[in-house]
């Protein structure tokens, strides 16, 4: 700025000294000329300090945002119409976010926030409503947690509350479901609301020429998203009054270990592969554990002449086995009945496999089969052997829409035959965050 000045003051002085040797050697009208041009460029002086001396005065520019720079919010809606061969619903589909009644509900509804924080984290918000069986709404905090984006050595953190990563649906909302209800296995094992928690979960992105993670979970083995765990309600696994426990160290909280990999069989299928575990404390005694693994695939072949990713095929599959040692504890209903459920090491497992079929755009076919089996434990009819069958059929009018329509066969030893038919609605409001592959 300075120097801008100097320049233009050289300049003025260049022309007034000019101006004064011409004044000497030519007549009065040259003189007057050479004045109104001296008048001129001096007006144009002045203008240009004042400009020089404004910009003086114009604050620095504010620095880039980098932190909040975008954040997606969207909504989630779905409405099921049931209608099944048994008037008792609930005890047939026992997933938290699954029709409990015939005719209509609303098992979920949710409101989804993502984005950047800053240049090392990014974080995601799920809030969950729903009606329950009465029609009455309650909210809840599904997840809540923070990733970071920059750690060396191909580490990531995530910390906050969350679906732990076992095995493959386990960590997927009900509208990336290929079905409108979760797989038995995951009933049977996390509970109806899947297995999540508060904690914090490292992985590490392995330096093989394919894509492998490792990843473990730390987490509280306490509320009801824990099922298998320090729940109140894993009453209903061992059928004895749960007893009250709290964490006295390391070893009363609970561990989720996964390893996956990813391989191109061809230019046109791909295949990944993952095993998991879960290992806690449970609340039949002071010294009871749970261990739960896991094995999963996943198969998809998708066309070289794909037009919006159809035709494909896809393949999924997962299976679980829980070993459960429970100690001798009174009978849930000791104050109606005195009975004591002796000590035991109840042994569960359960599969599942789907196939899905992208006949052509937004038309998708699928056929799903399990079973799951345990022990006999007294006062649990709830751990009898049970298979279902599921064919369905789904529509997408844009990305924004879906509807479906299943058929479920169920069989429960004890119980007998039961058929279900479900049909489903969704809708999407906002953007979204991608899902995992």
């Amino acid at each position: 700025m300075r120097r801008c000045q100097c320049i233009a003051t050289g300049v003025a002085m260049f022309v007034l000294g000019g101006a004064t040797l011409g004044a000497q050697q030519s007549p009065d009208s040259t003189t007057r000329a050479q004045q109104r041009a001296l008048d001129s460029l001096a007006a144009s002086m002045r203008a240009l300090q004042a400009r020089l001396d404004s910009a003086d005065r114009i604050p620095p520019p504010a620095p880039a945002r980098t932190s909040g720079a975008y954040m997606n919010v969207s909504f989630v809606g779905l409405t099921d119409f049931l209608w099944s061969s048994t008037g008792d619903v609930a005890a047939l589909q026992r997933g938290g976010h699954e029709p409990k009644v015939r005719g209509f509900s609303i098992p979920n509804a949710e409101l989804a926030l993502d984005g950047t924080v800053d240049p090392y984290l990014k974080a995601f918000v799920n809030i969950v409503h729903l009606l329950d069986d009465k029609g009455e709404t309650s909210v809840e905090l599904e997840e809540m947690y923070f990733l970071t984006t920059g750690l060396p050595k191909n580490l990531q953190l995530k910390v906050g509350q969350f679906f732990t990563e076992f095995g493959r649906q386990n960590q997927q909302h009900p509208h990336a479901w290929a079905f409108g209800d979760q797989p038995l296995v995951l009933n049977r094992m996390f509970g109806p609301d899947g297995l999540r928690s508060q904690g914090a979960r490292l992985s590490w992105l392995l330096p093989t020429p394919f894509y492998t993670e490792a990843m473990v979970a730390v987490m509280n083995s306490a509320g009801p998203t824990t099922y298998s765990f320090r729940a109140d309600e894993s009453g209903e696994i061992h059928g004895g009054e749960p007893v009250a426990r709290g964490v006295r160290g390391a070893g009363d909280m609970l561990y989720v270990p996964r390893l996956t990999s990813s391989f191109d069989l061809t230019d046109t299928q791909t295949l990944l592969v993952g095993a998991s575990g879960a290992f806690g404390p449970n609340n039949t005694g002071p010294a009871a554990r749970t261990s739960i693994y896991g094995a999963d695939a996943y198969w998809k072949w998708k066309s070289a002449r794909a037009a919006a990713g159809f035709p494909f095929v896809a393949v999924q599959g997962e299976f679980l086995a829980r070993r459960y040692d429970a100690a001798a504890r009174p009978g849930m209903y000791a104050q109606v009945v005195d009975v004591t459920v002796p000590a035991a090491t109840l042994h569960d497992d359960g599969a599942y496999a789907q196939i899905e079929w992208g006949i052509k755009p937004r038309i998708i076919a699928a056929l799903r089969g399990e079973y799951v089996n345990g022990d006999h434990a007294a006062l649990n009819l709830l751990r009898q052997r049970r298979t279902r069958v599921s064919p369905g059929l789904t529509w997408f009018p844009t990305e924004f829409s879906k509807f479906r329509i299943q058929y479920n066969h169920d069989q429960r030893r004890g119980f007998g035959r039961d058929h279900t038919i479900l049909i489903q609605g969704e809708f999407l409001l906002g953007a979204h965050a991608a899902h995992k592959f």
